[in-house]
């Protein structure tokens, strides 16, 4: 699952921005919808890698079965959509860069399990080394 993210954040990446990407997944494991960082690829402040994998999957009637797999642990935005939805598990691919909702998320219920993936964590130190600004805008800490 946490490949799927991956192969987004790297996407992200390549096309100029932040390497953070998502992927919703049914219990079975079946790829709902998958997605990446796009705020600034489409300029819209709103369009976080969750988010876009929540879109890409559409509606479903209930979502407390399903995994959502990100490559960093979801934003306080992110961590919203995922307990609005009751999204059921978390599949976090670091944290040591960022730590966000989840263990918000673990108090309320949501199962979260960190992989500590090291393909995550590099890419995202890179990253915010090469574009601090552009980081830091992305998690609201722009001046």
């Amino acid at each position: 699952m946490i490949d799927i993210a991956y192969e987004e954040a790297q996407a992200g990446l390549a096309e100029g921005g932040i390497p953070i990407g998502a992927a919703l997944f049914a219990a079975d494991g079946r790829l709902l919808g998958r997605g990446r960082n796009r705020r600034v690829q489409q300029g819209d402040p709103s369009l976080h890698a969750e988010v876009d994998a929540f879109r890409a999957a559409g509606r479903q009637r209930d979502y407390r079965s399903t995994v959502m797999a990100t490559t960093l642990s979801p934003c306080w935005y992110c961590s919203g959509l995922v307990r609005q939805f009751n999204i059921g598990s978390l599949l976090v691919g670091e944290c040591r860069t960022f730590s966000g909702g989840q263990d918000w998320l673990a108090e309320n219920g949501v199962r979260v399990t960190v992989l500590d993936d090291d393909r995550c964590s590099a890419m995202m130190t890179a990253f915010i080394a090469e574009h601090p600004d552009l980081w830091h805008e992305d998690i609201g800490l722009a001046p």
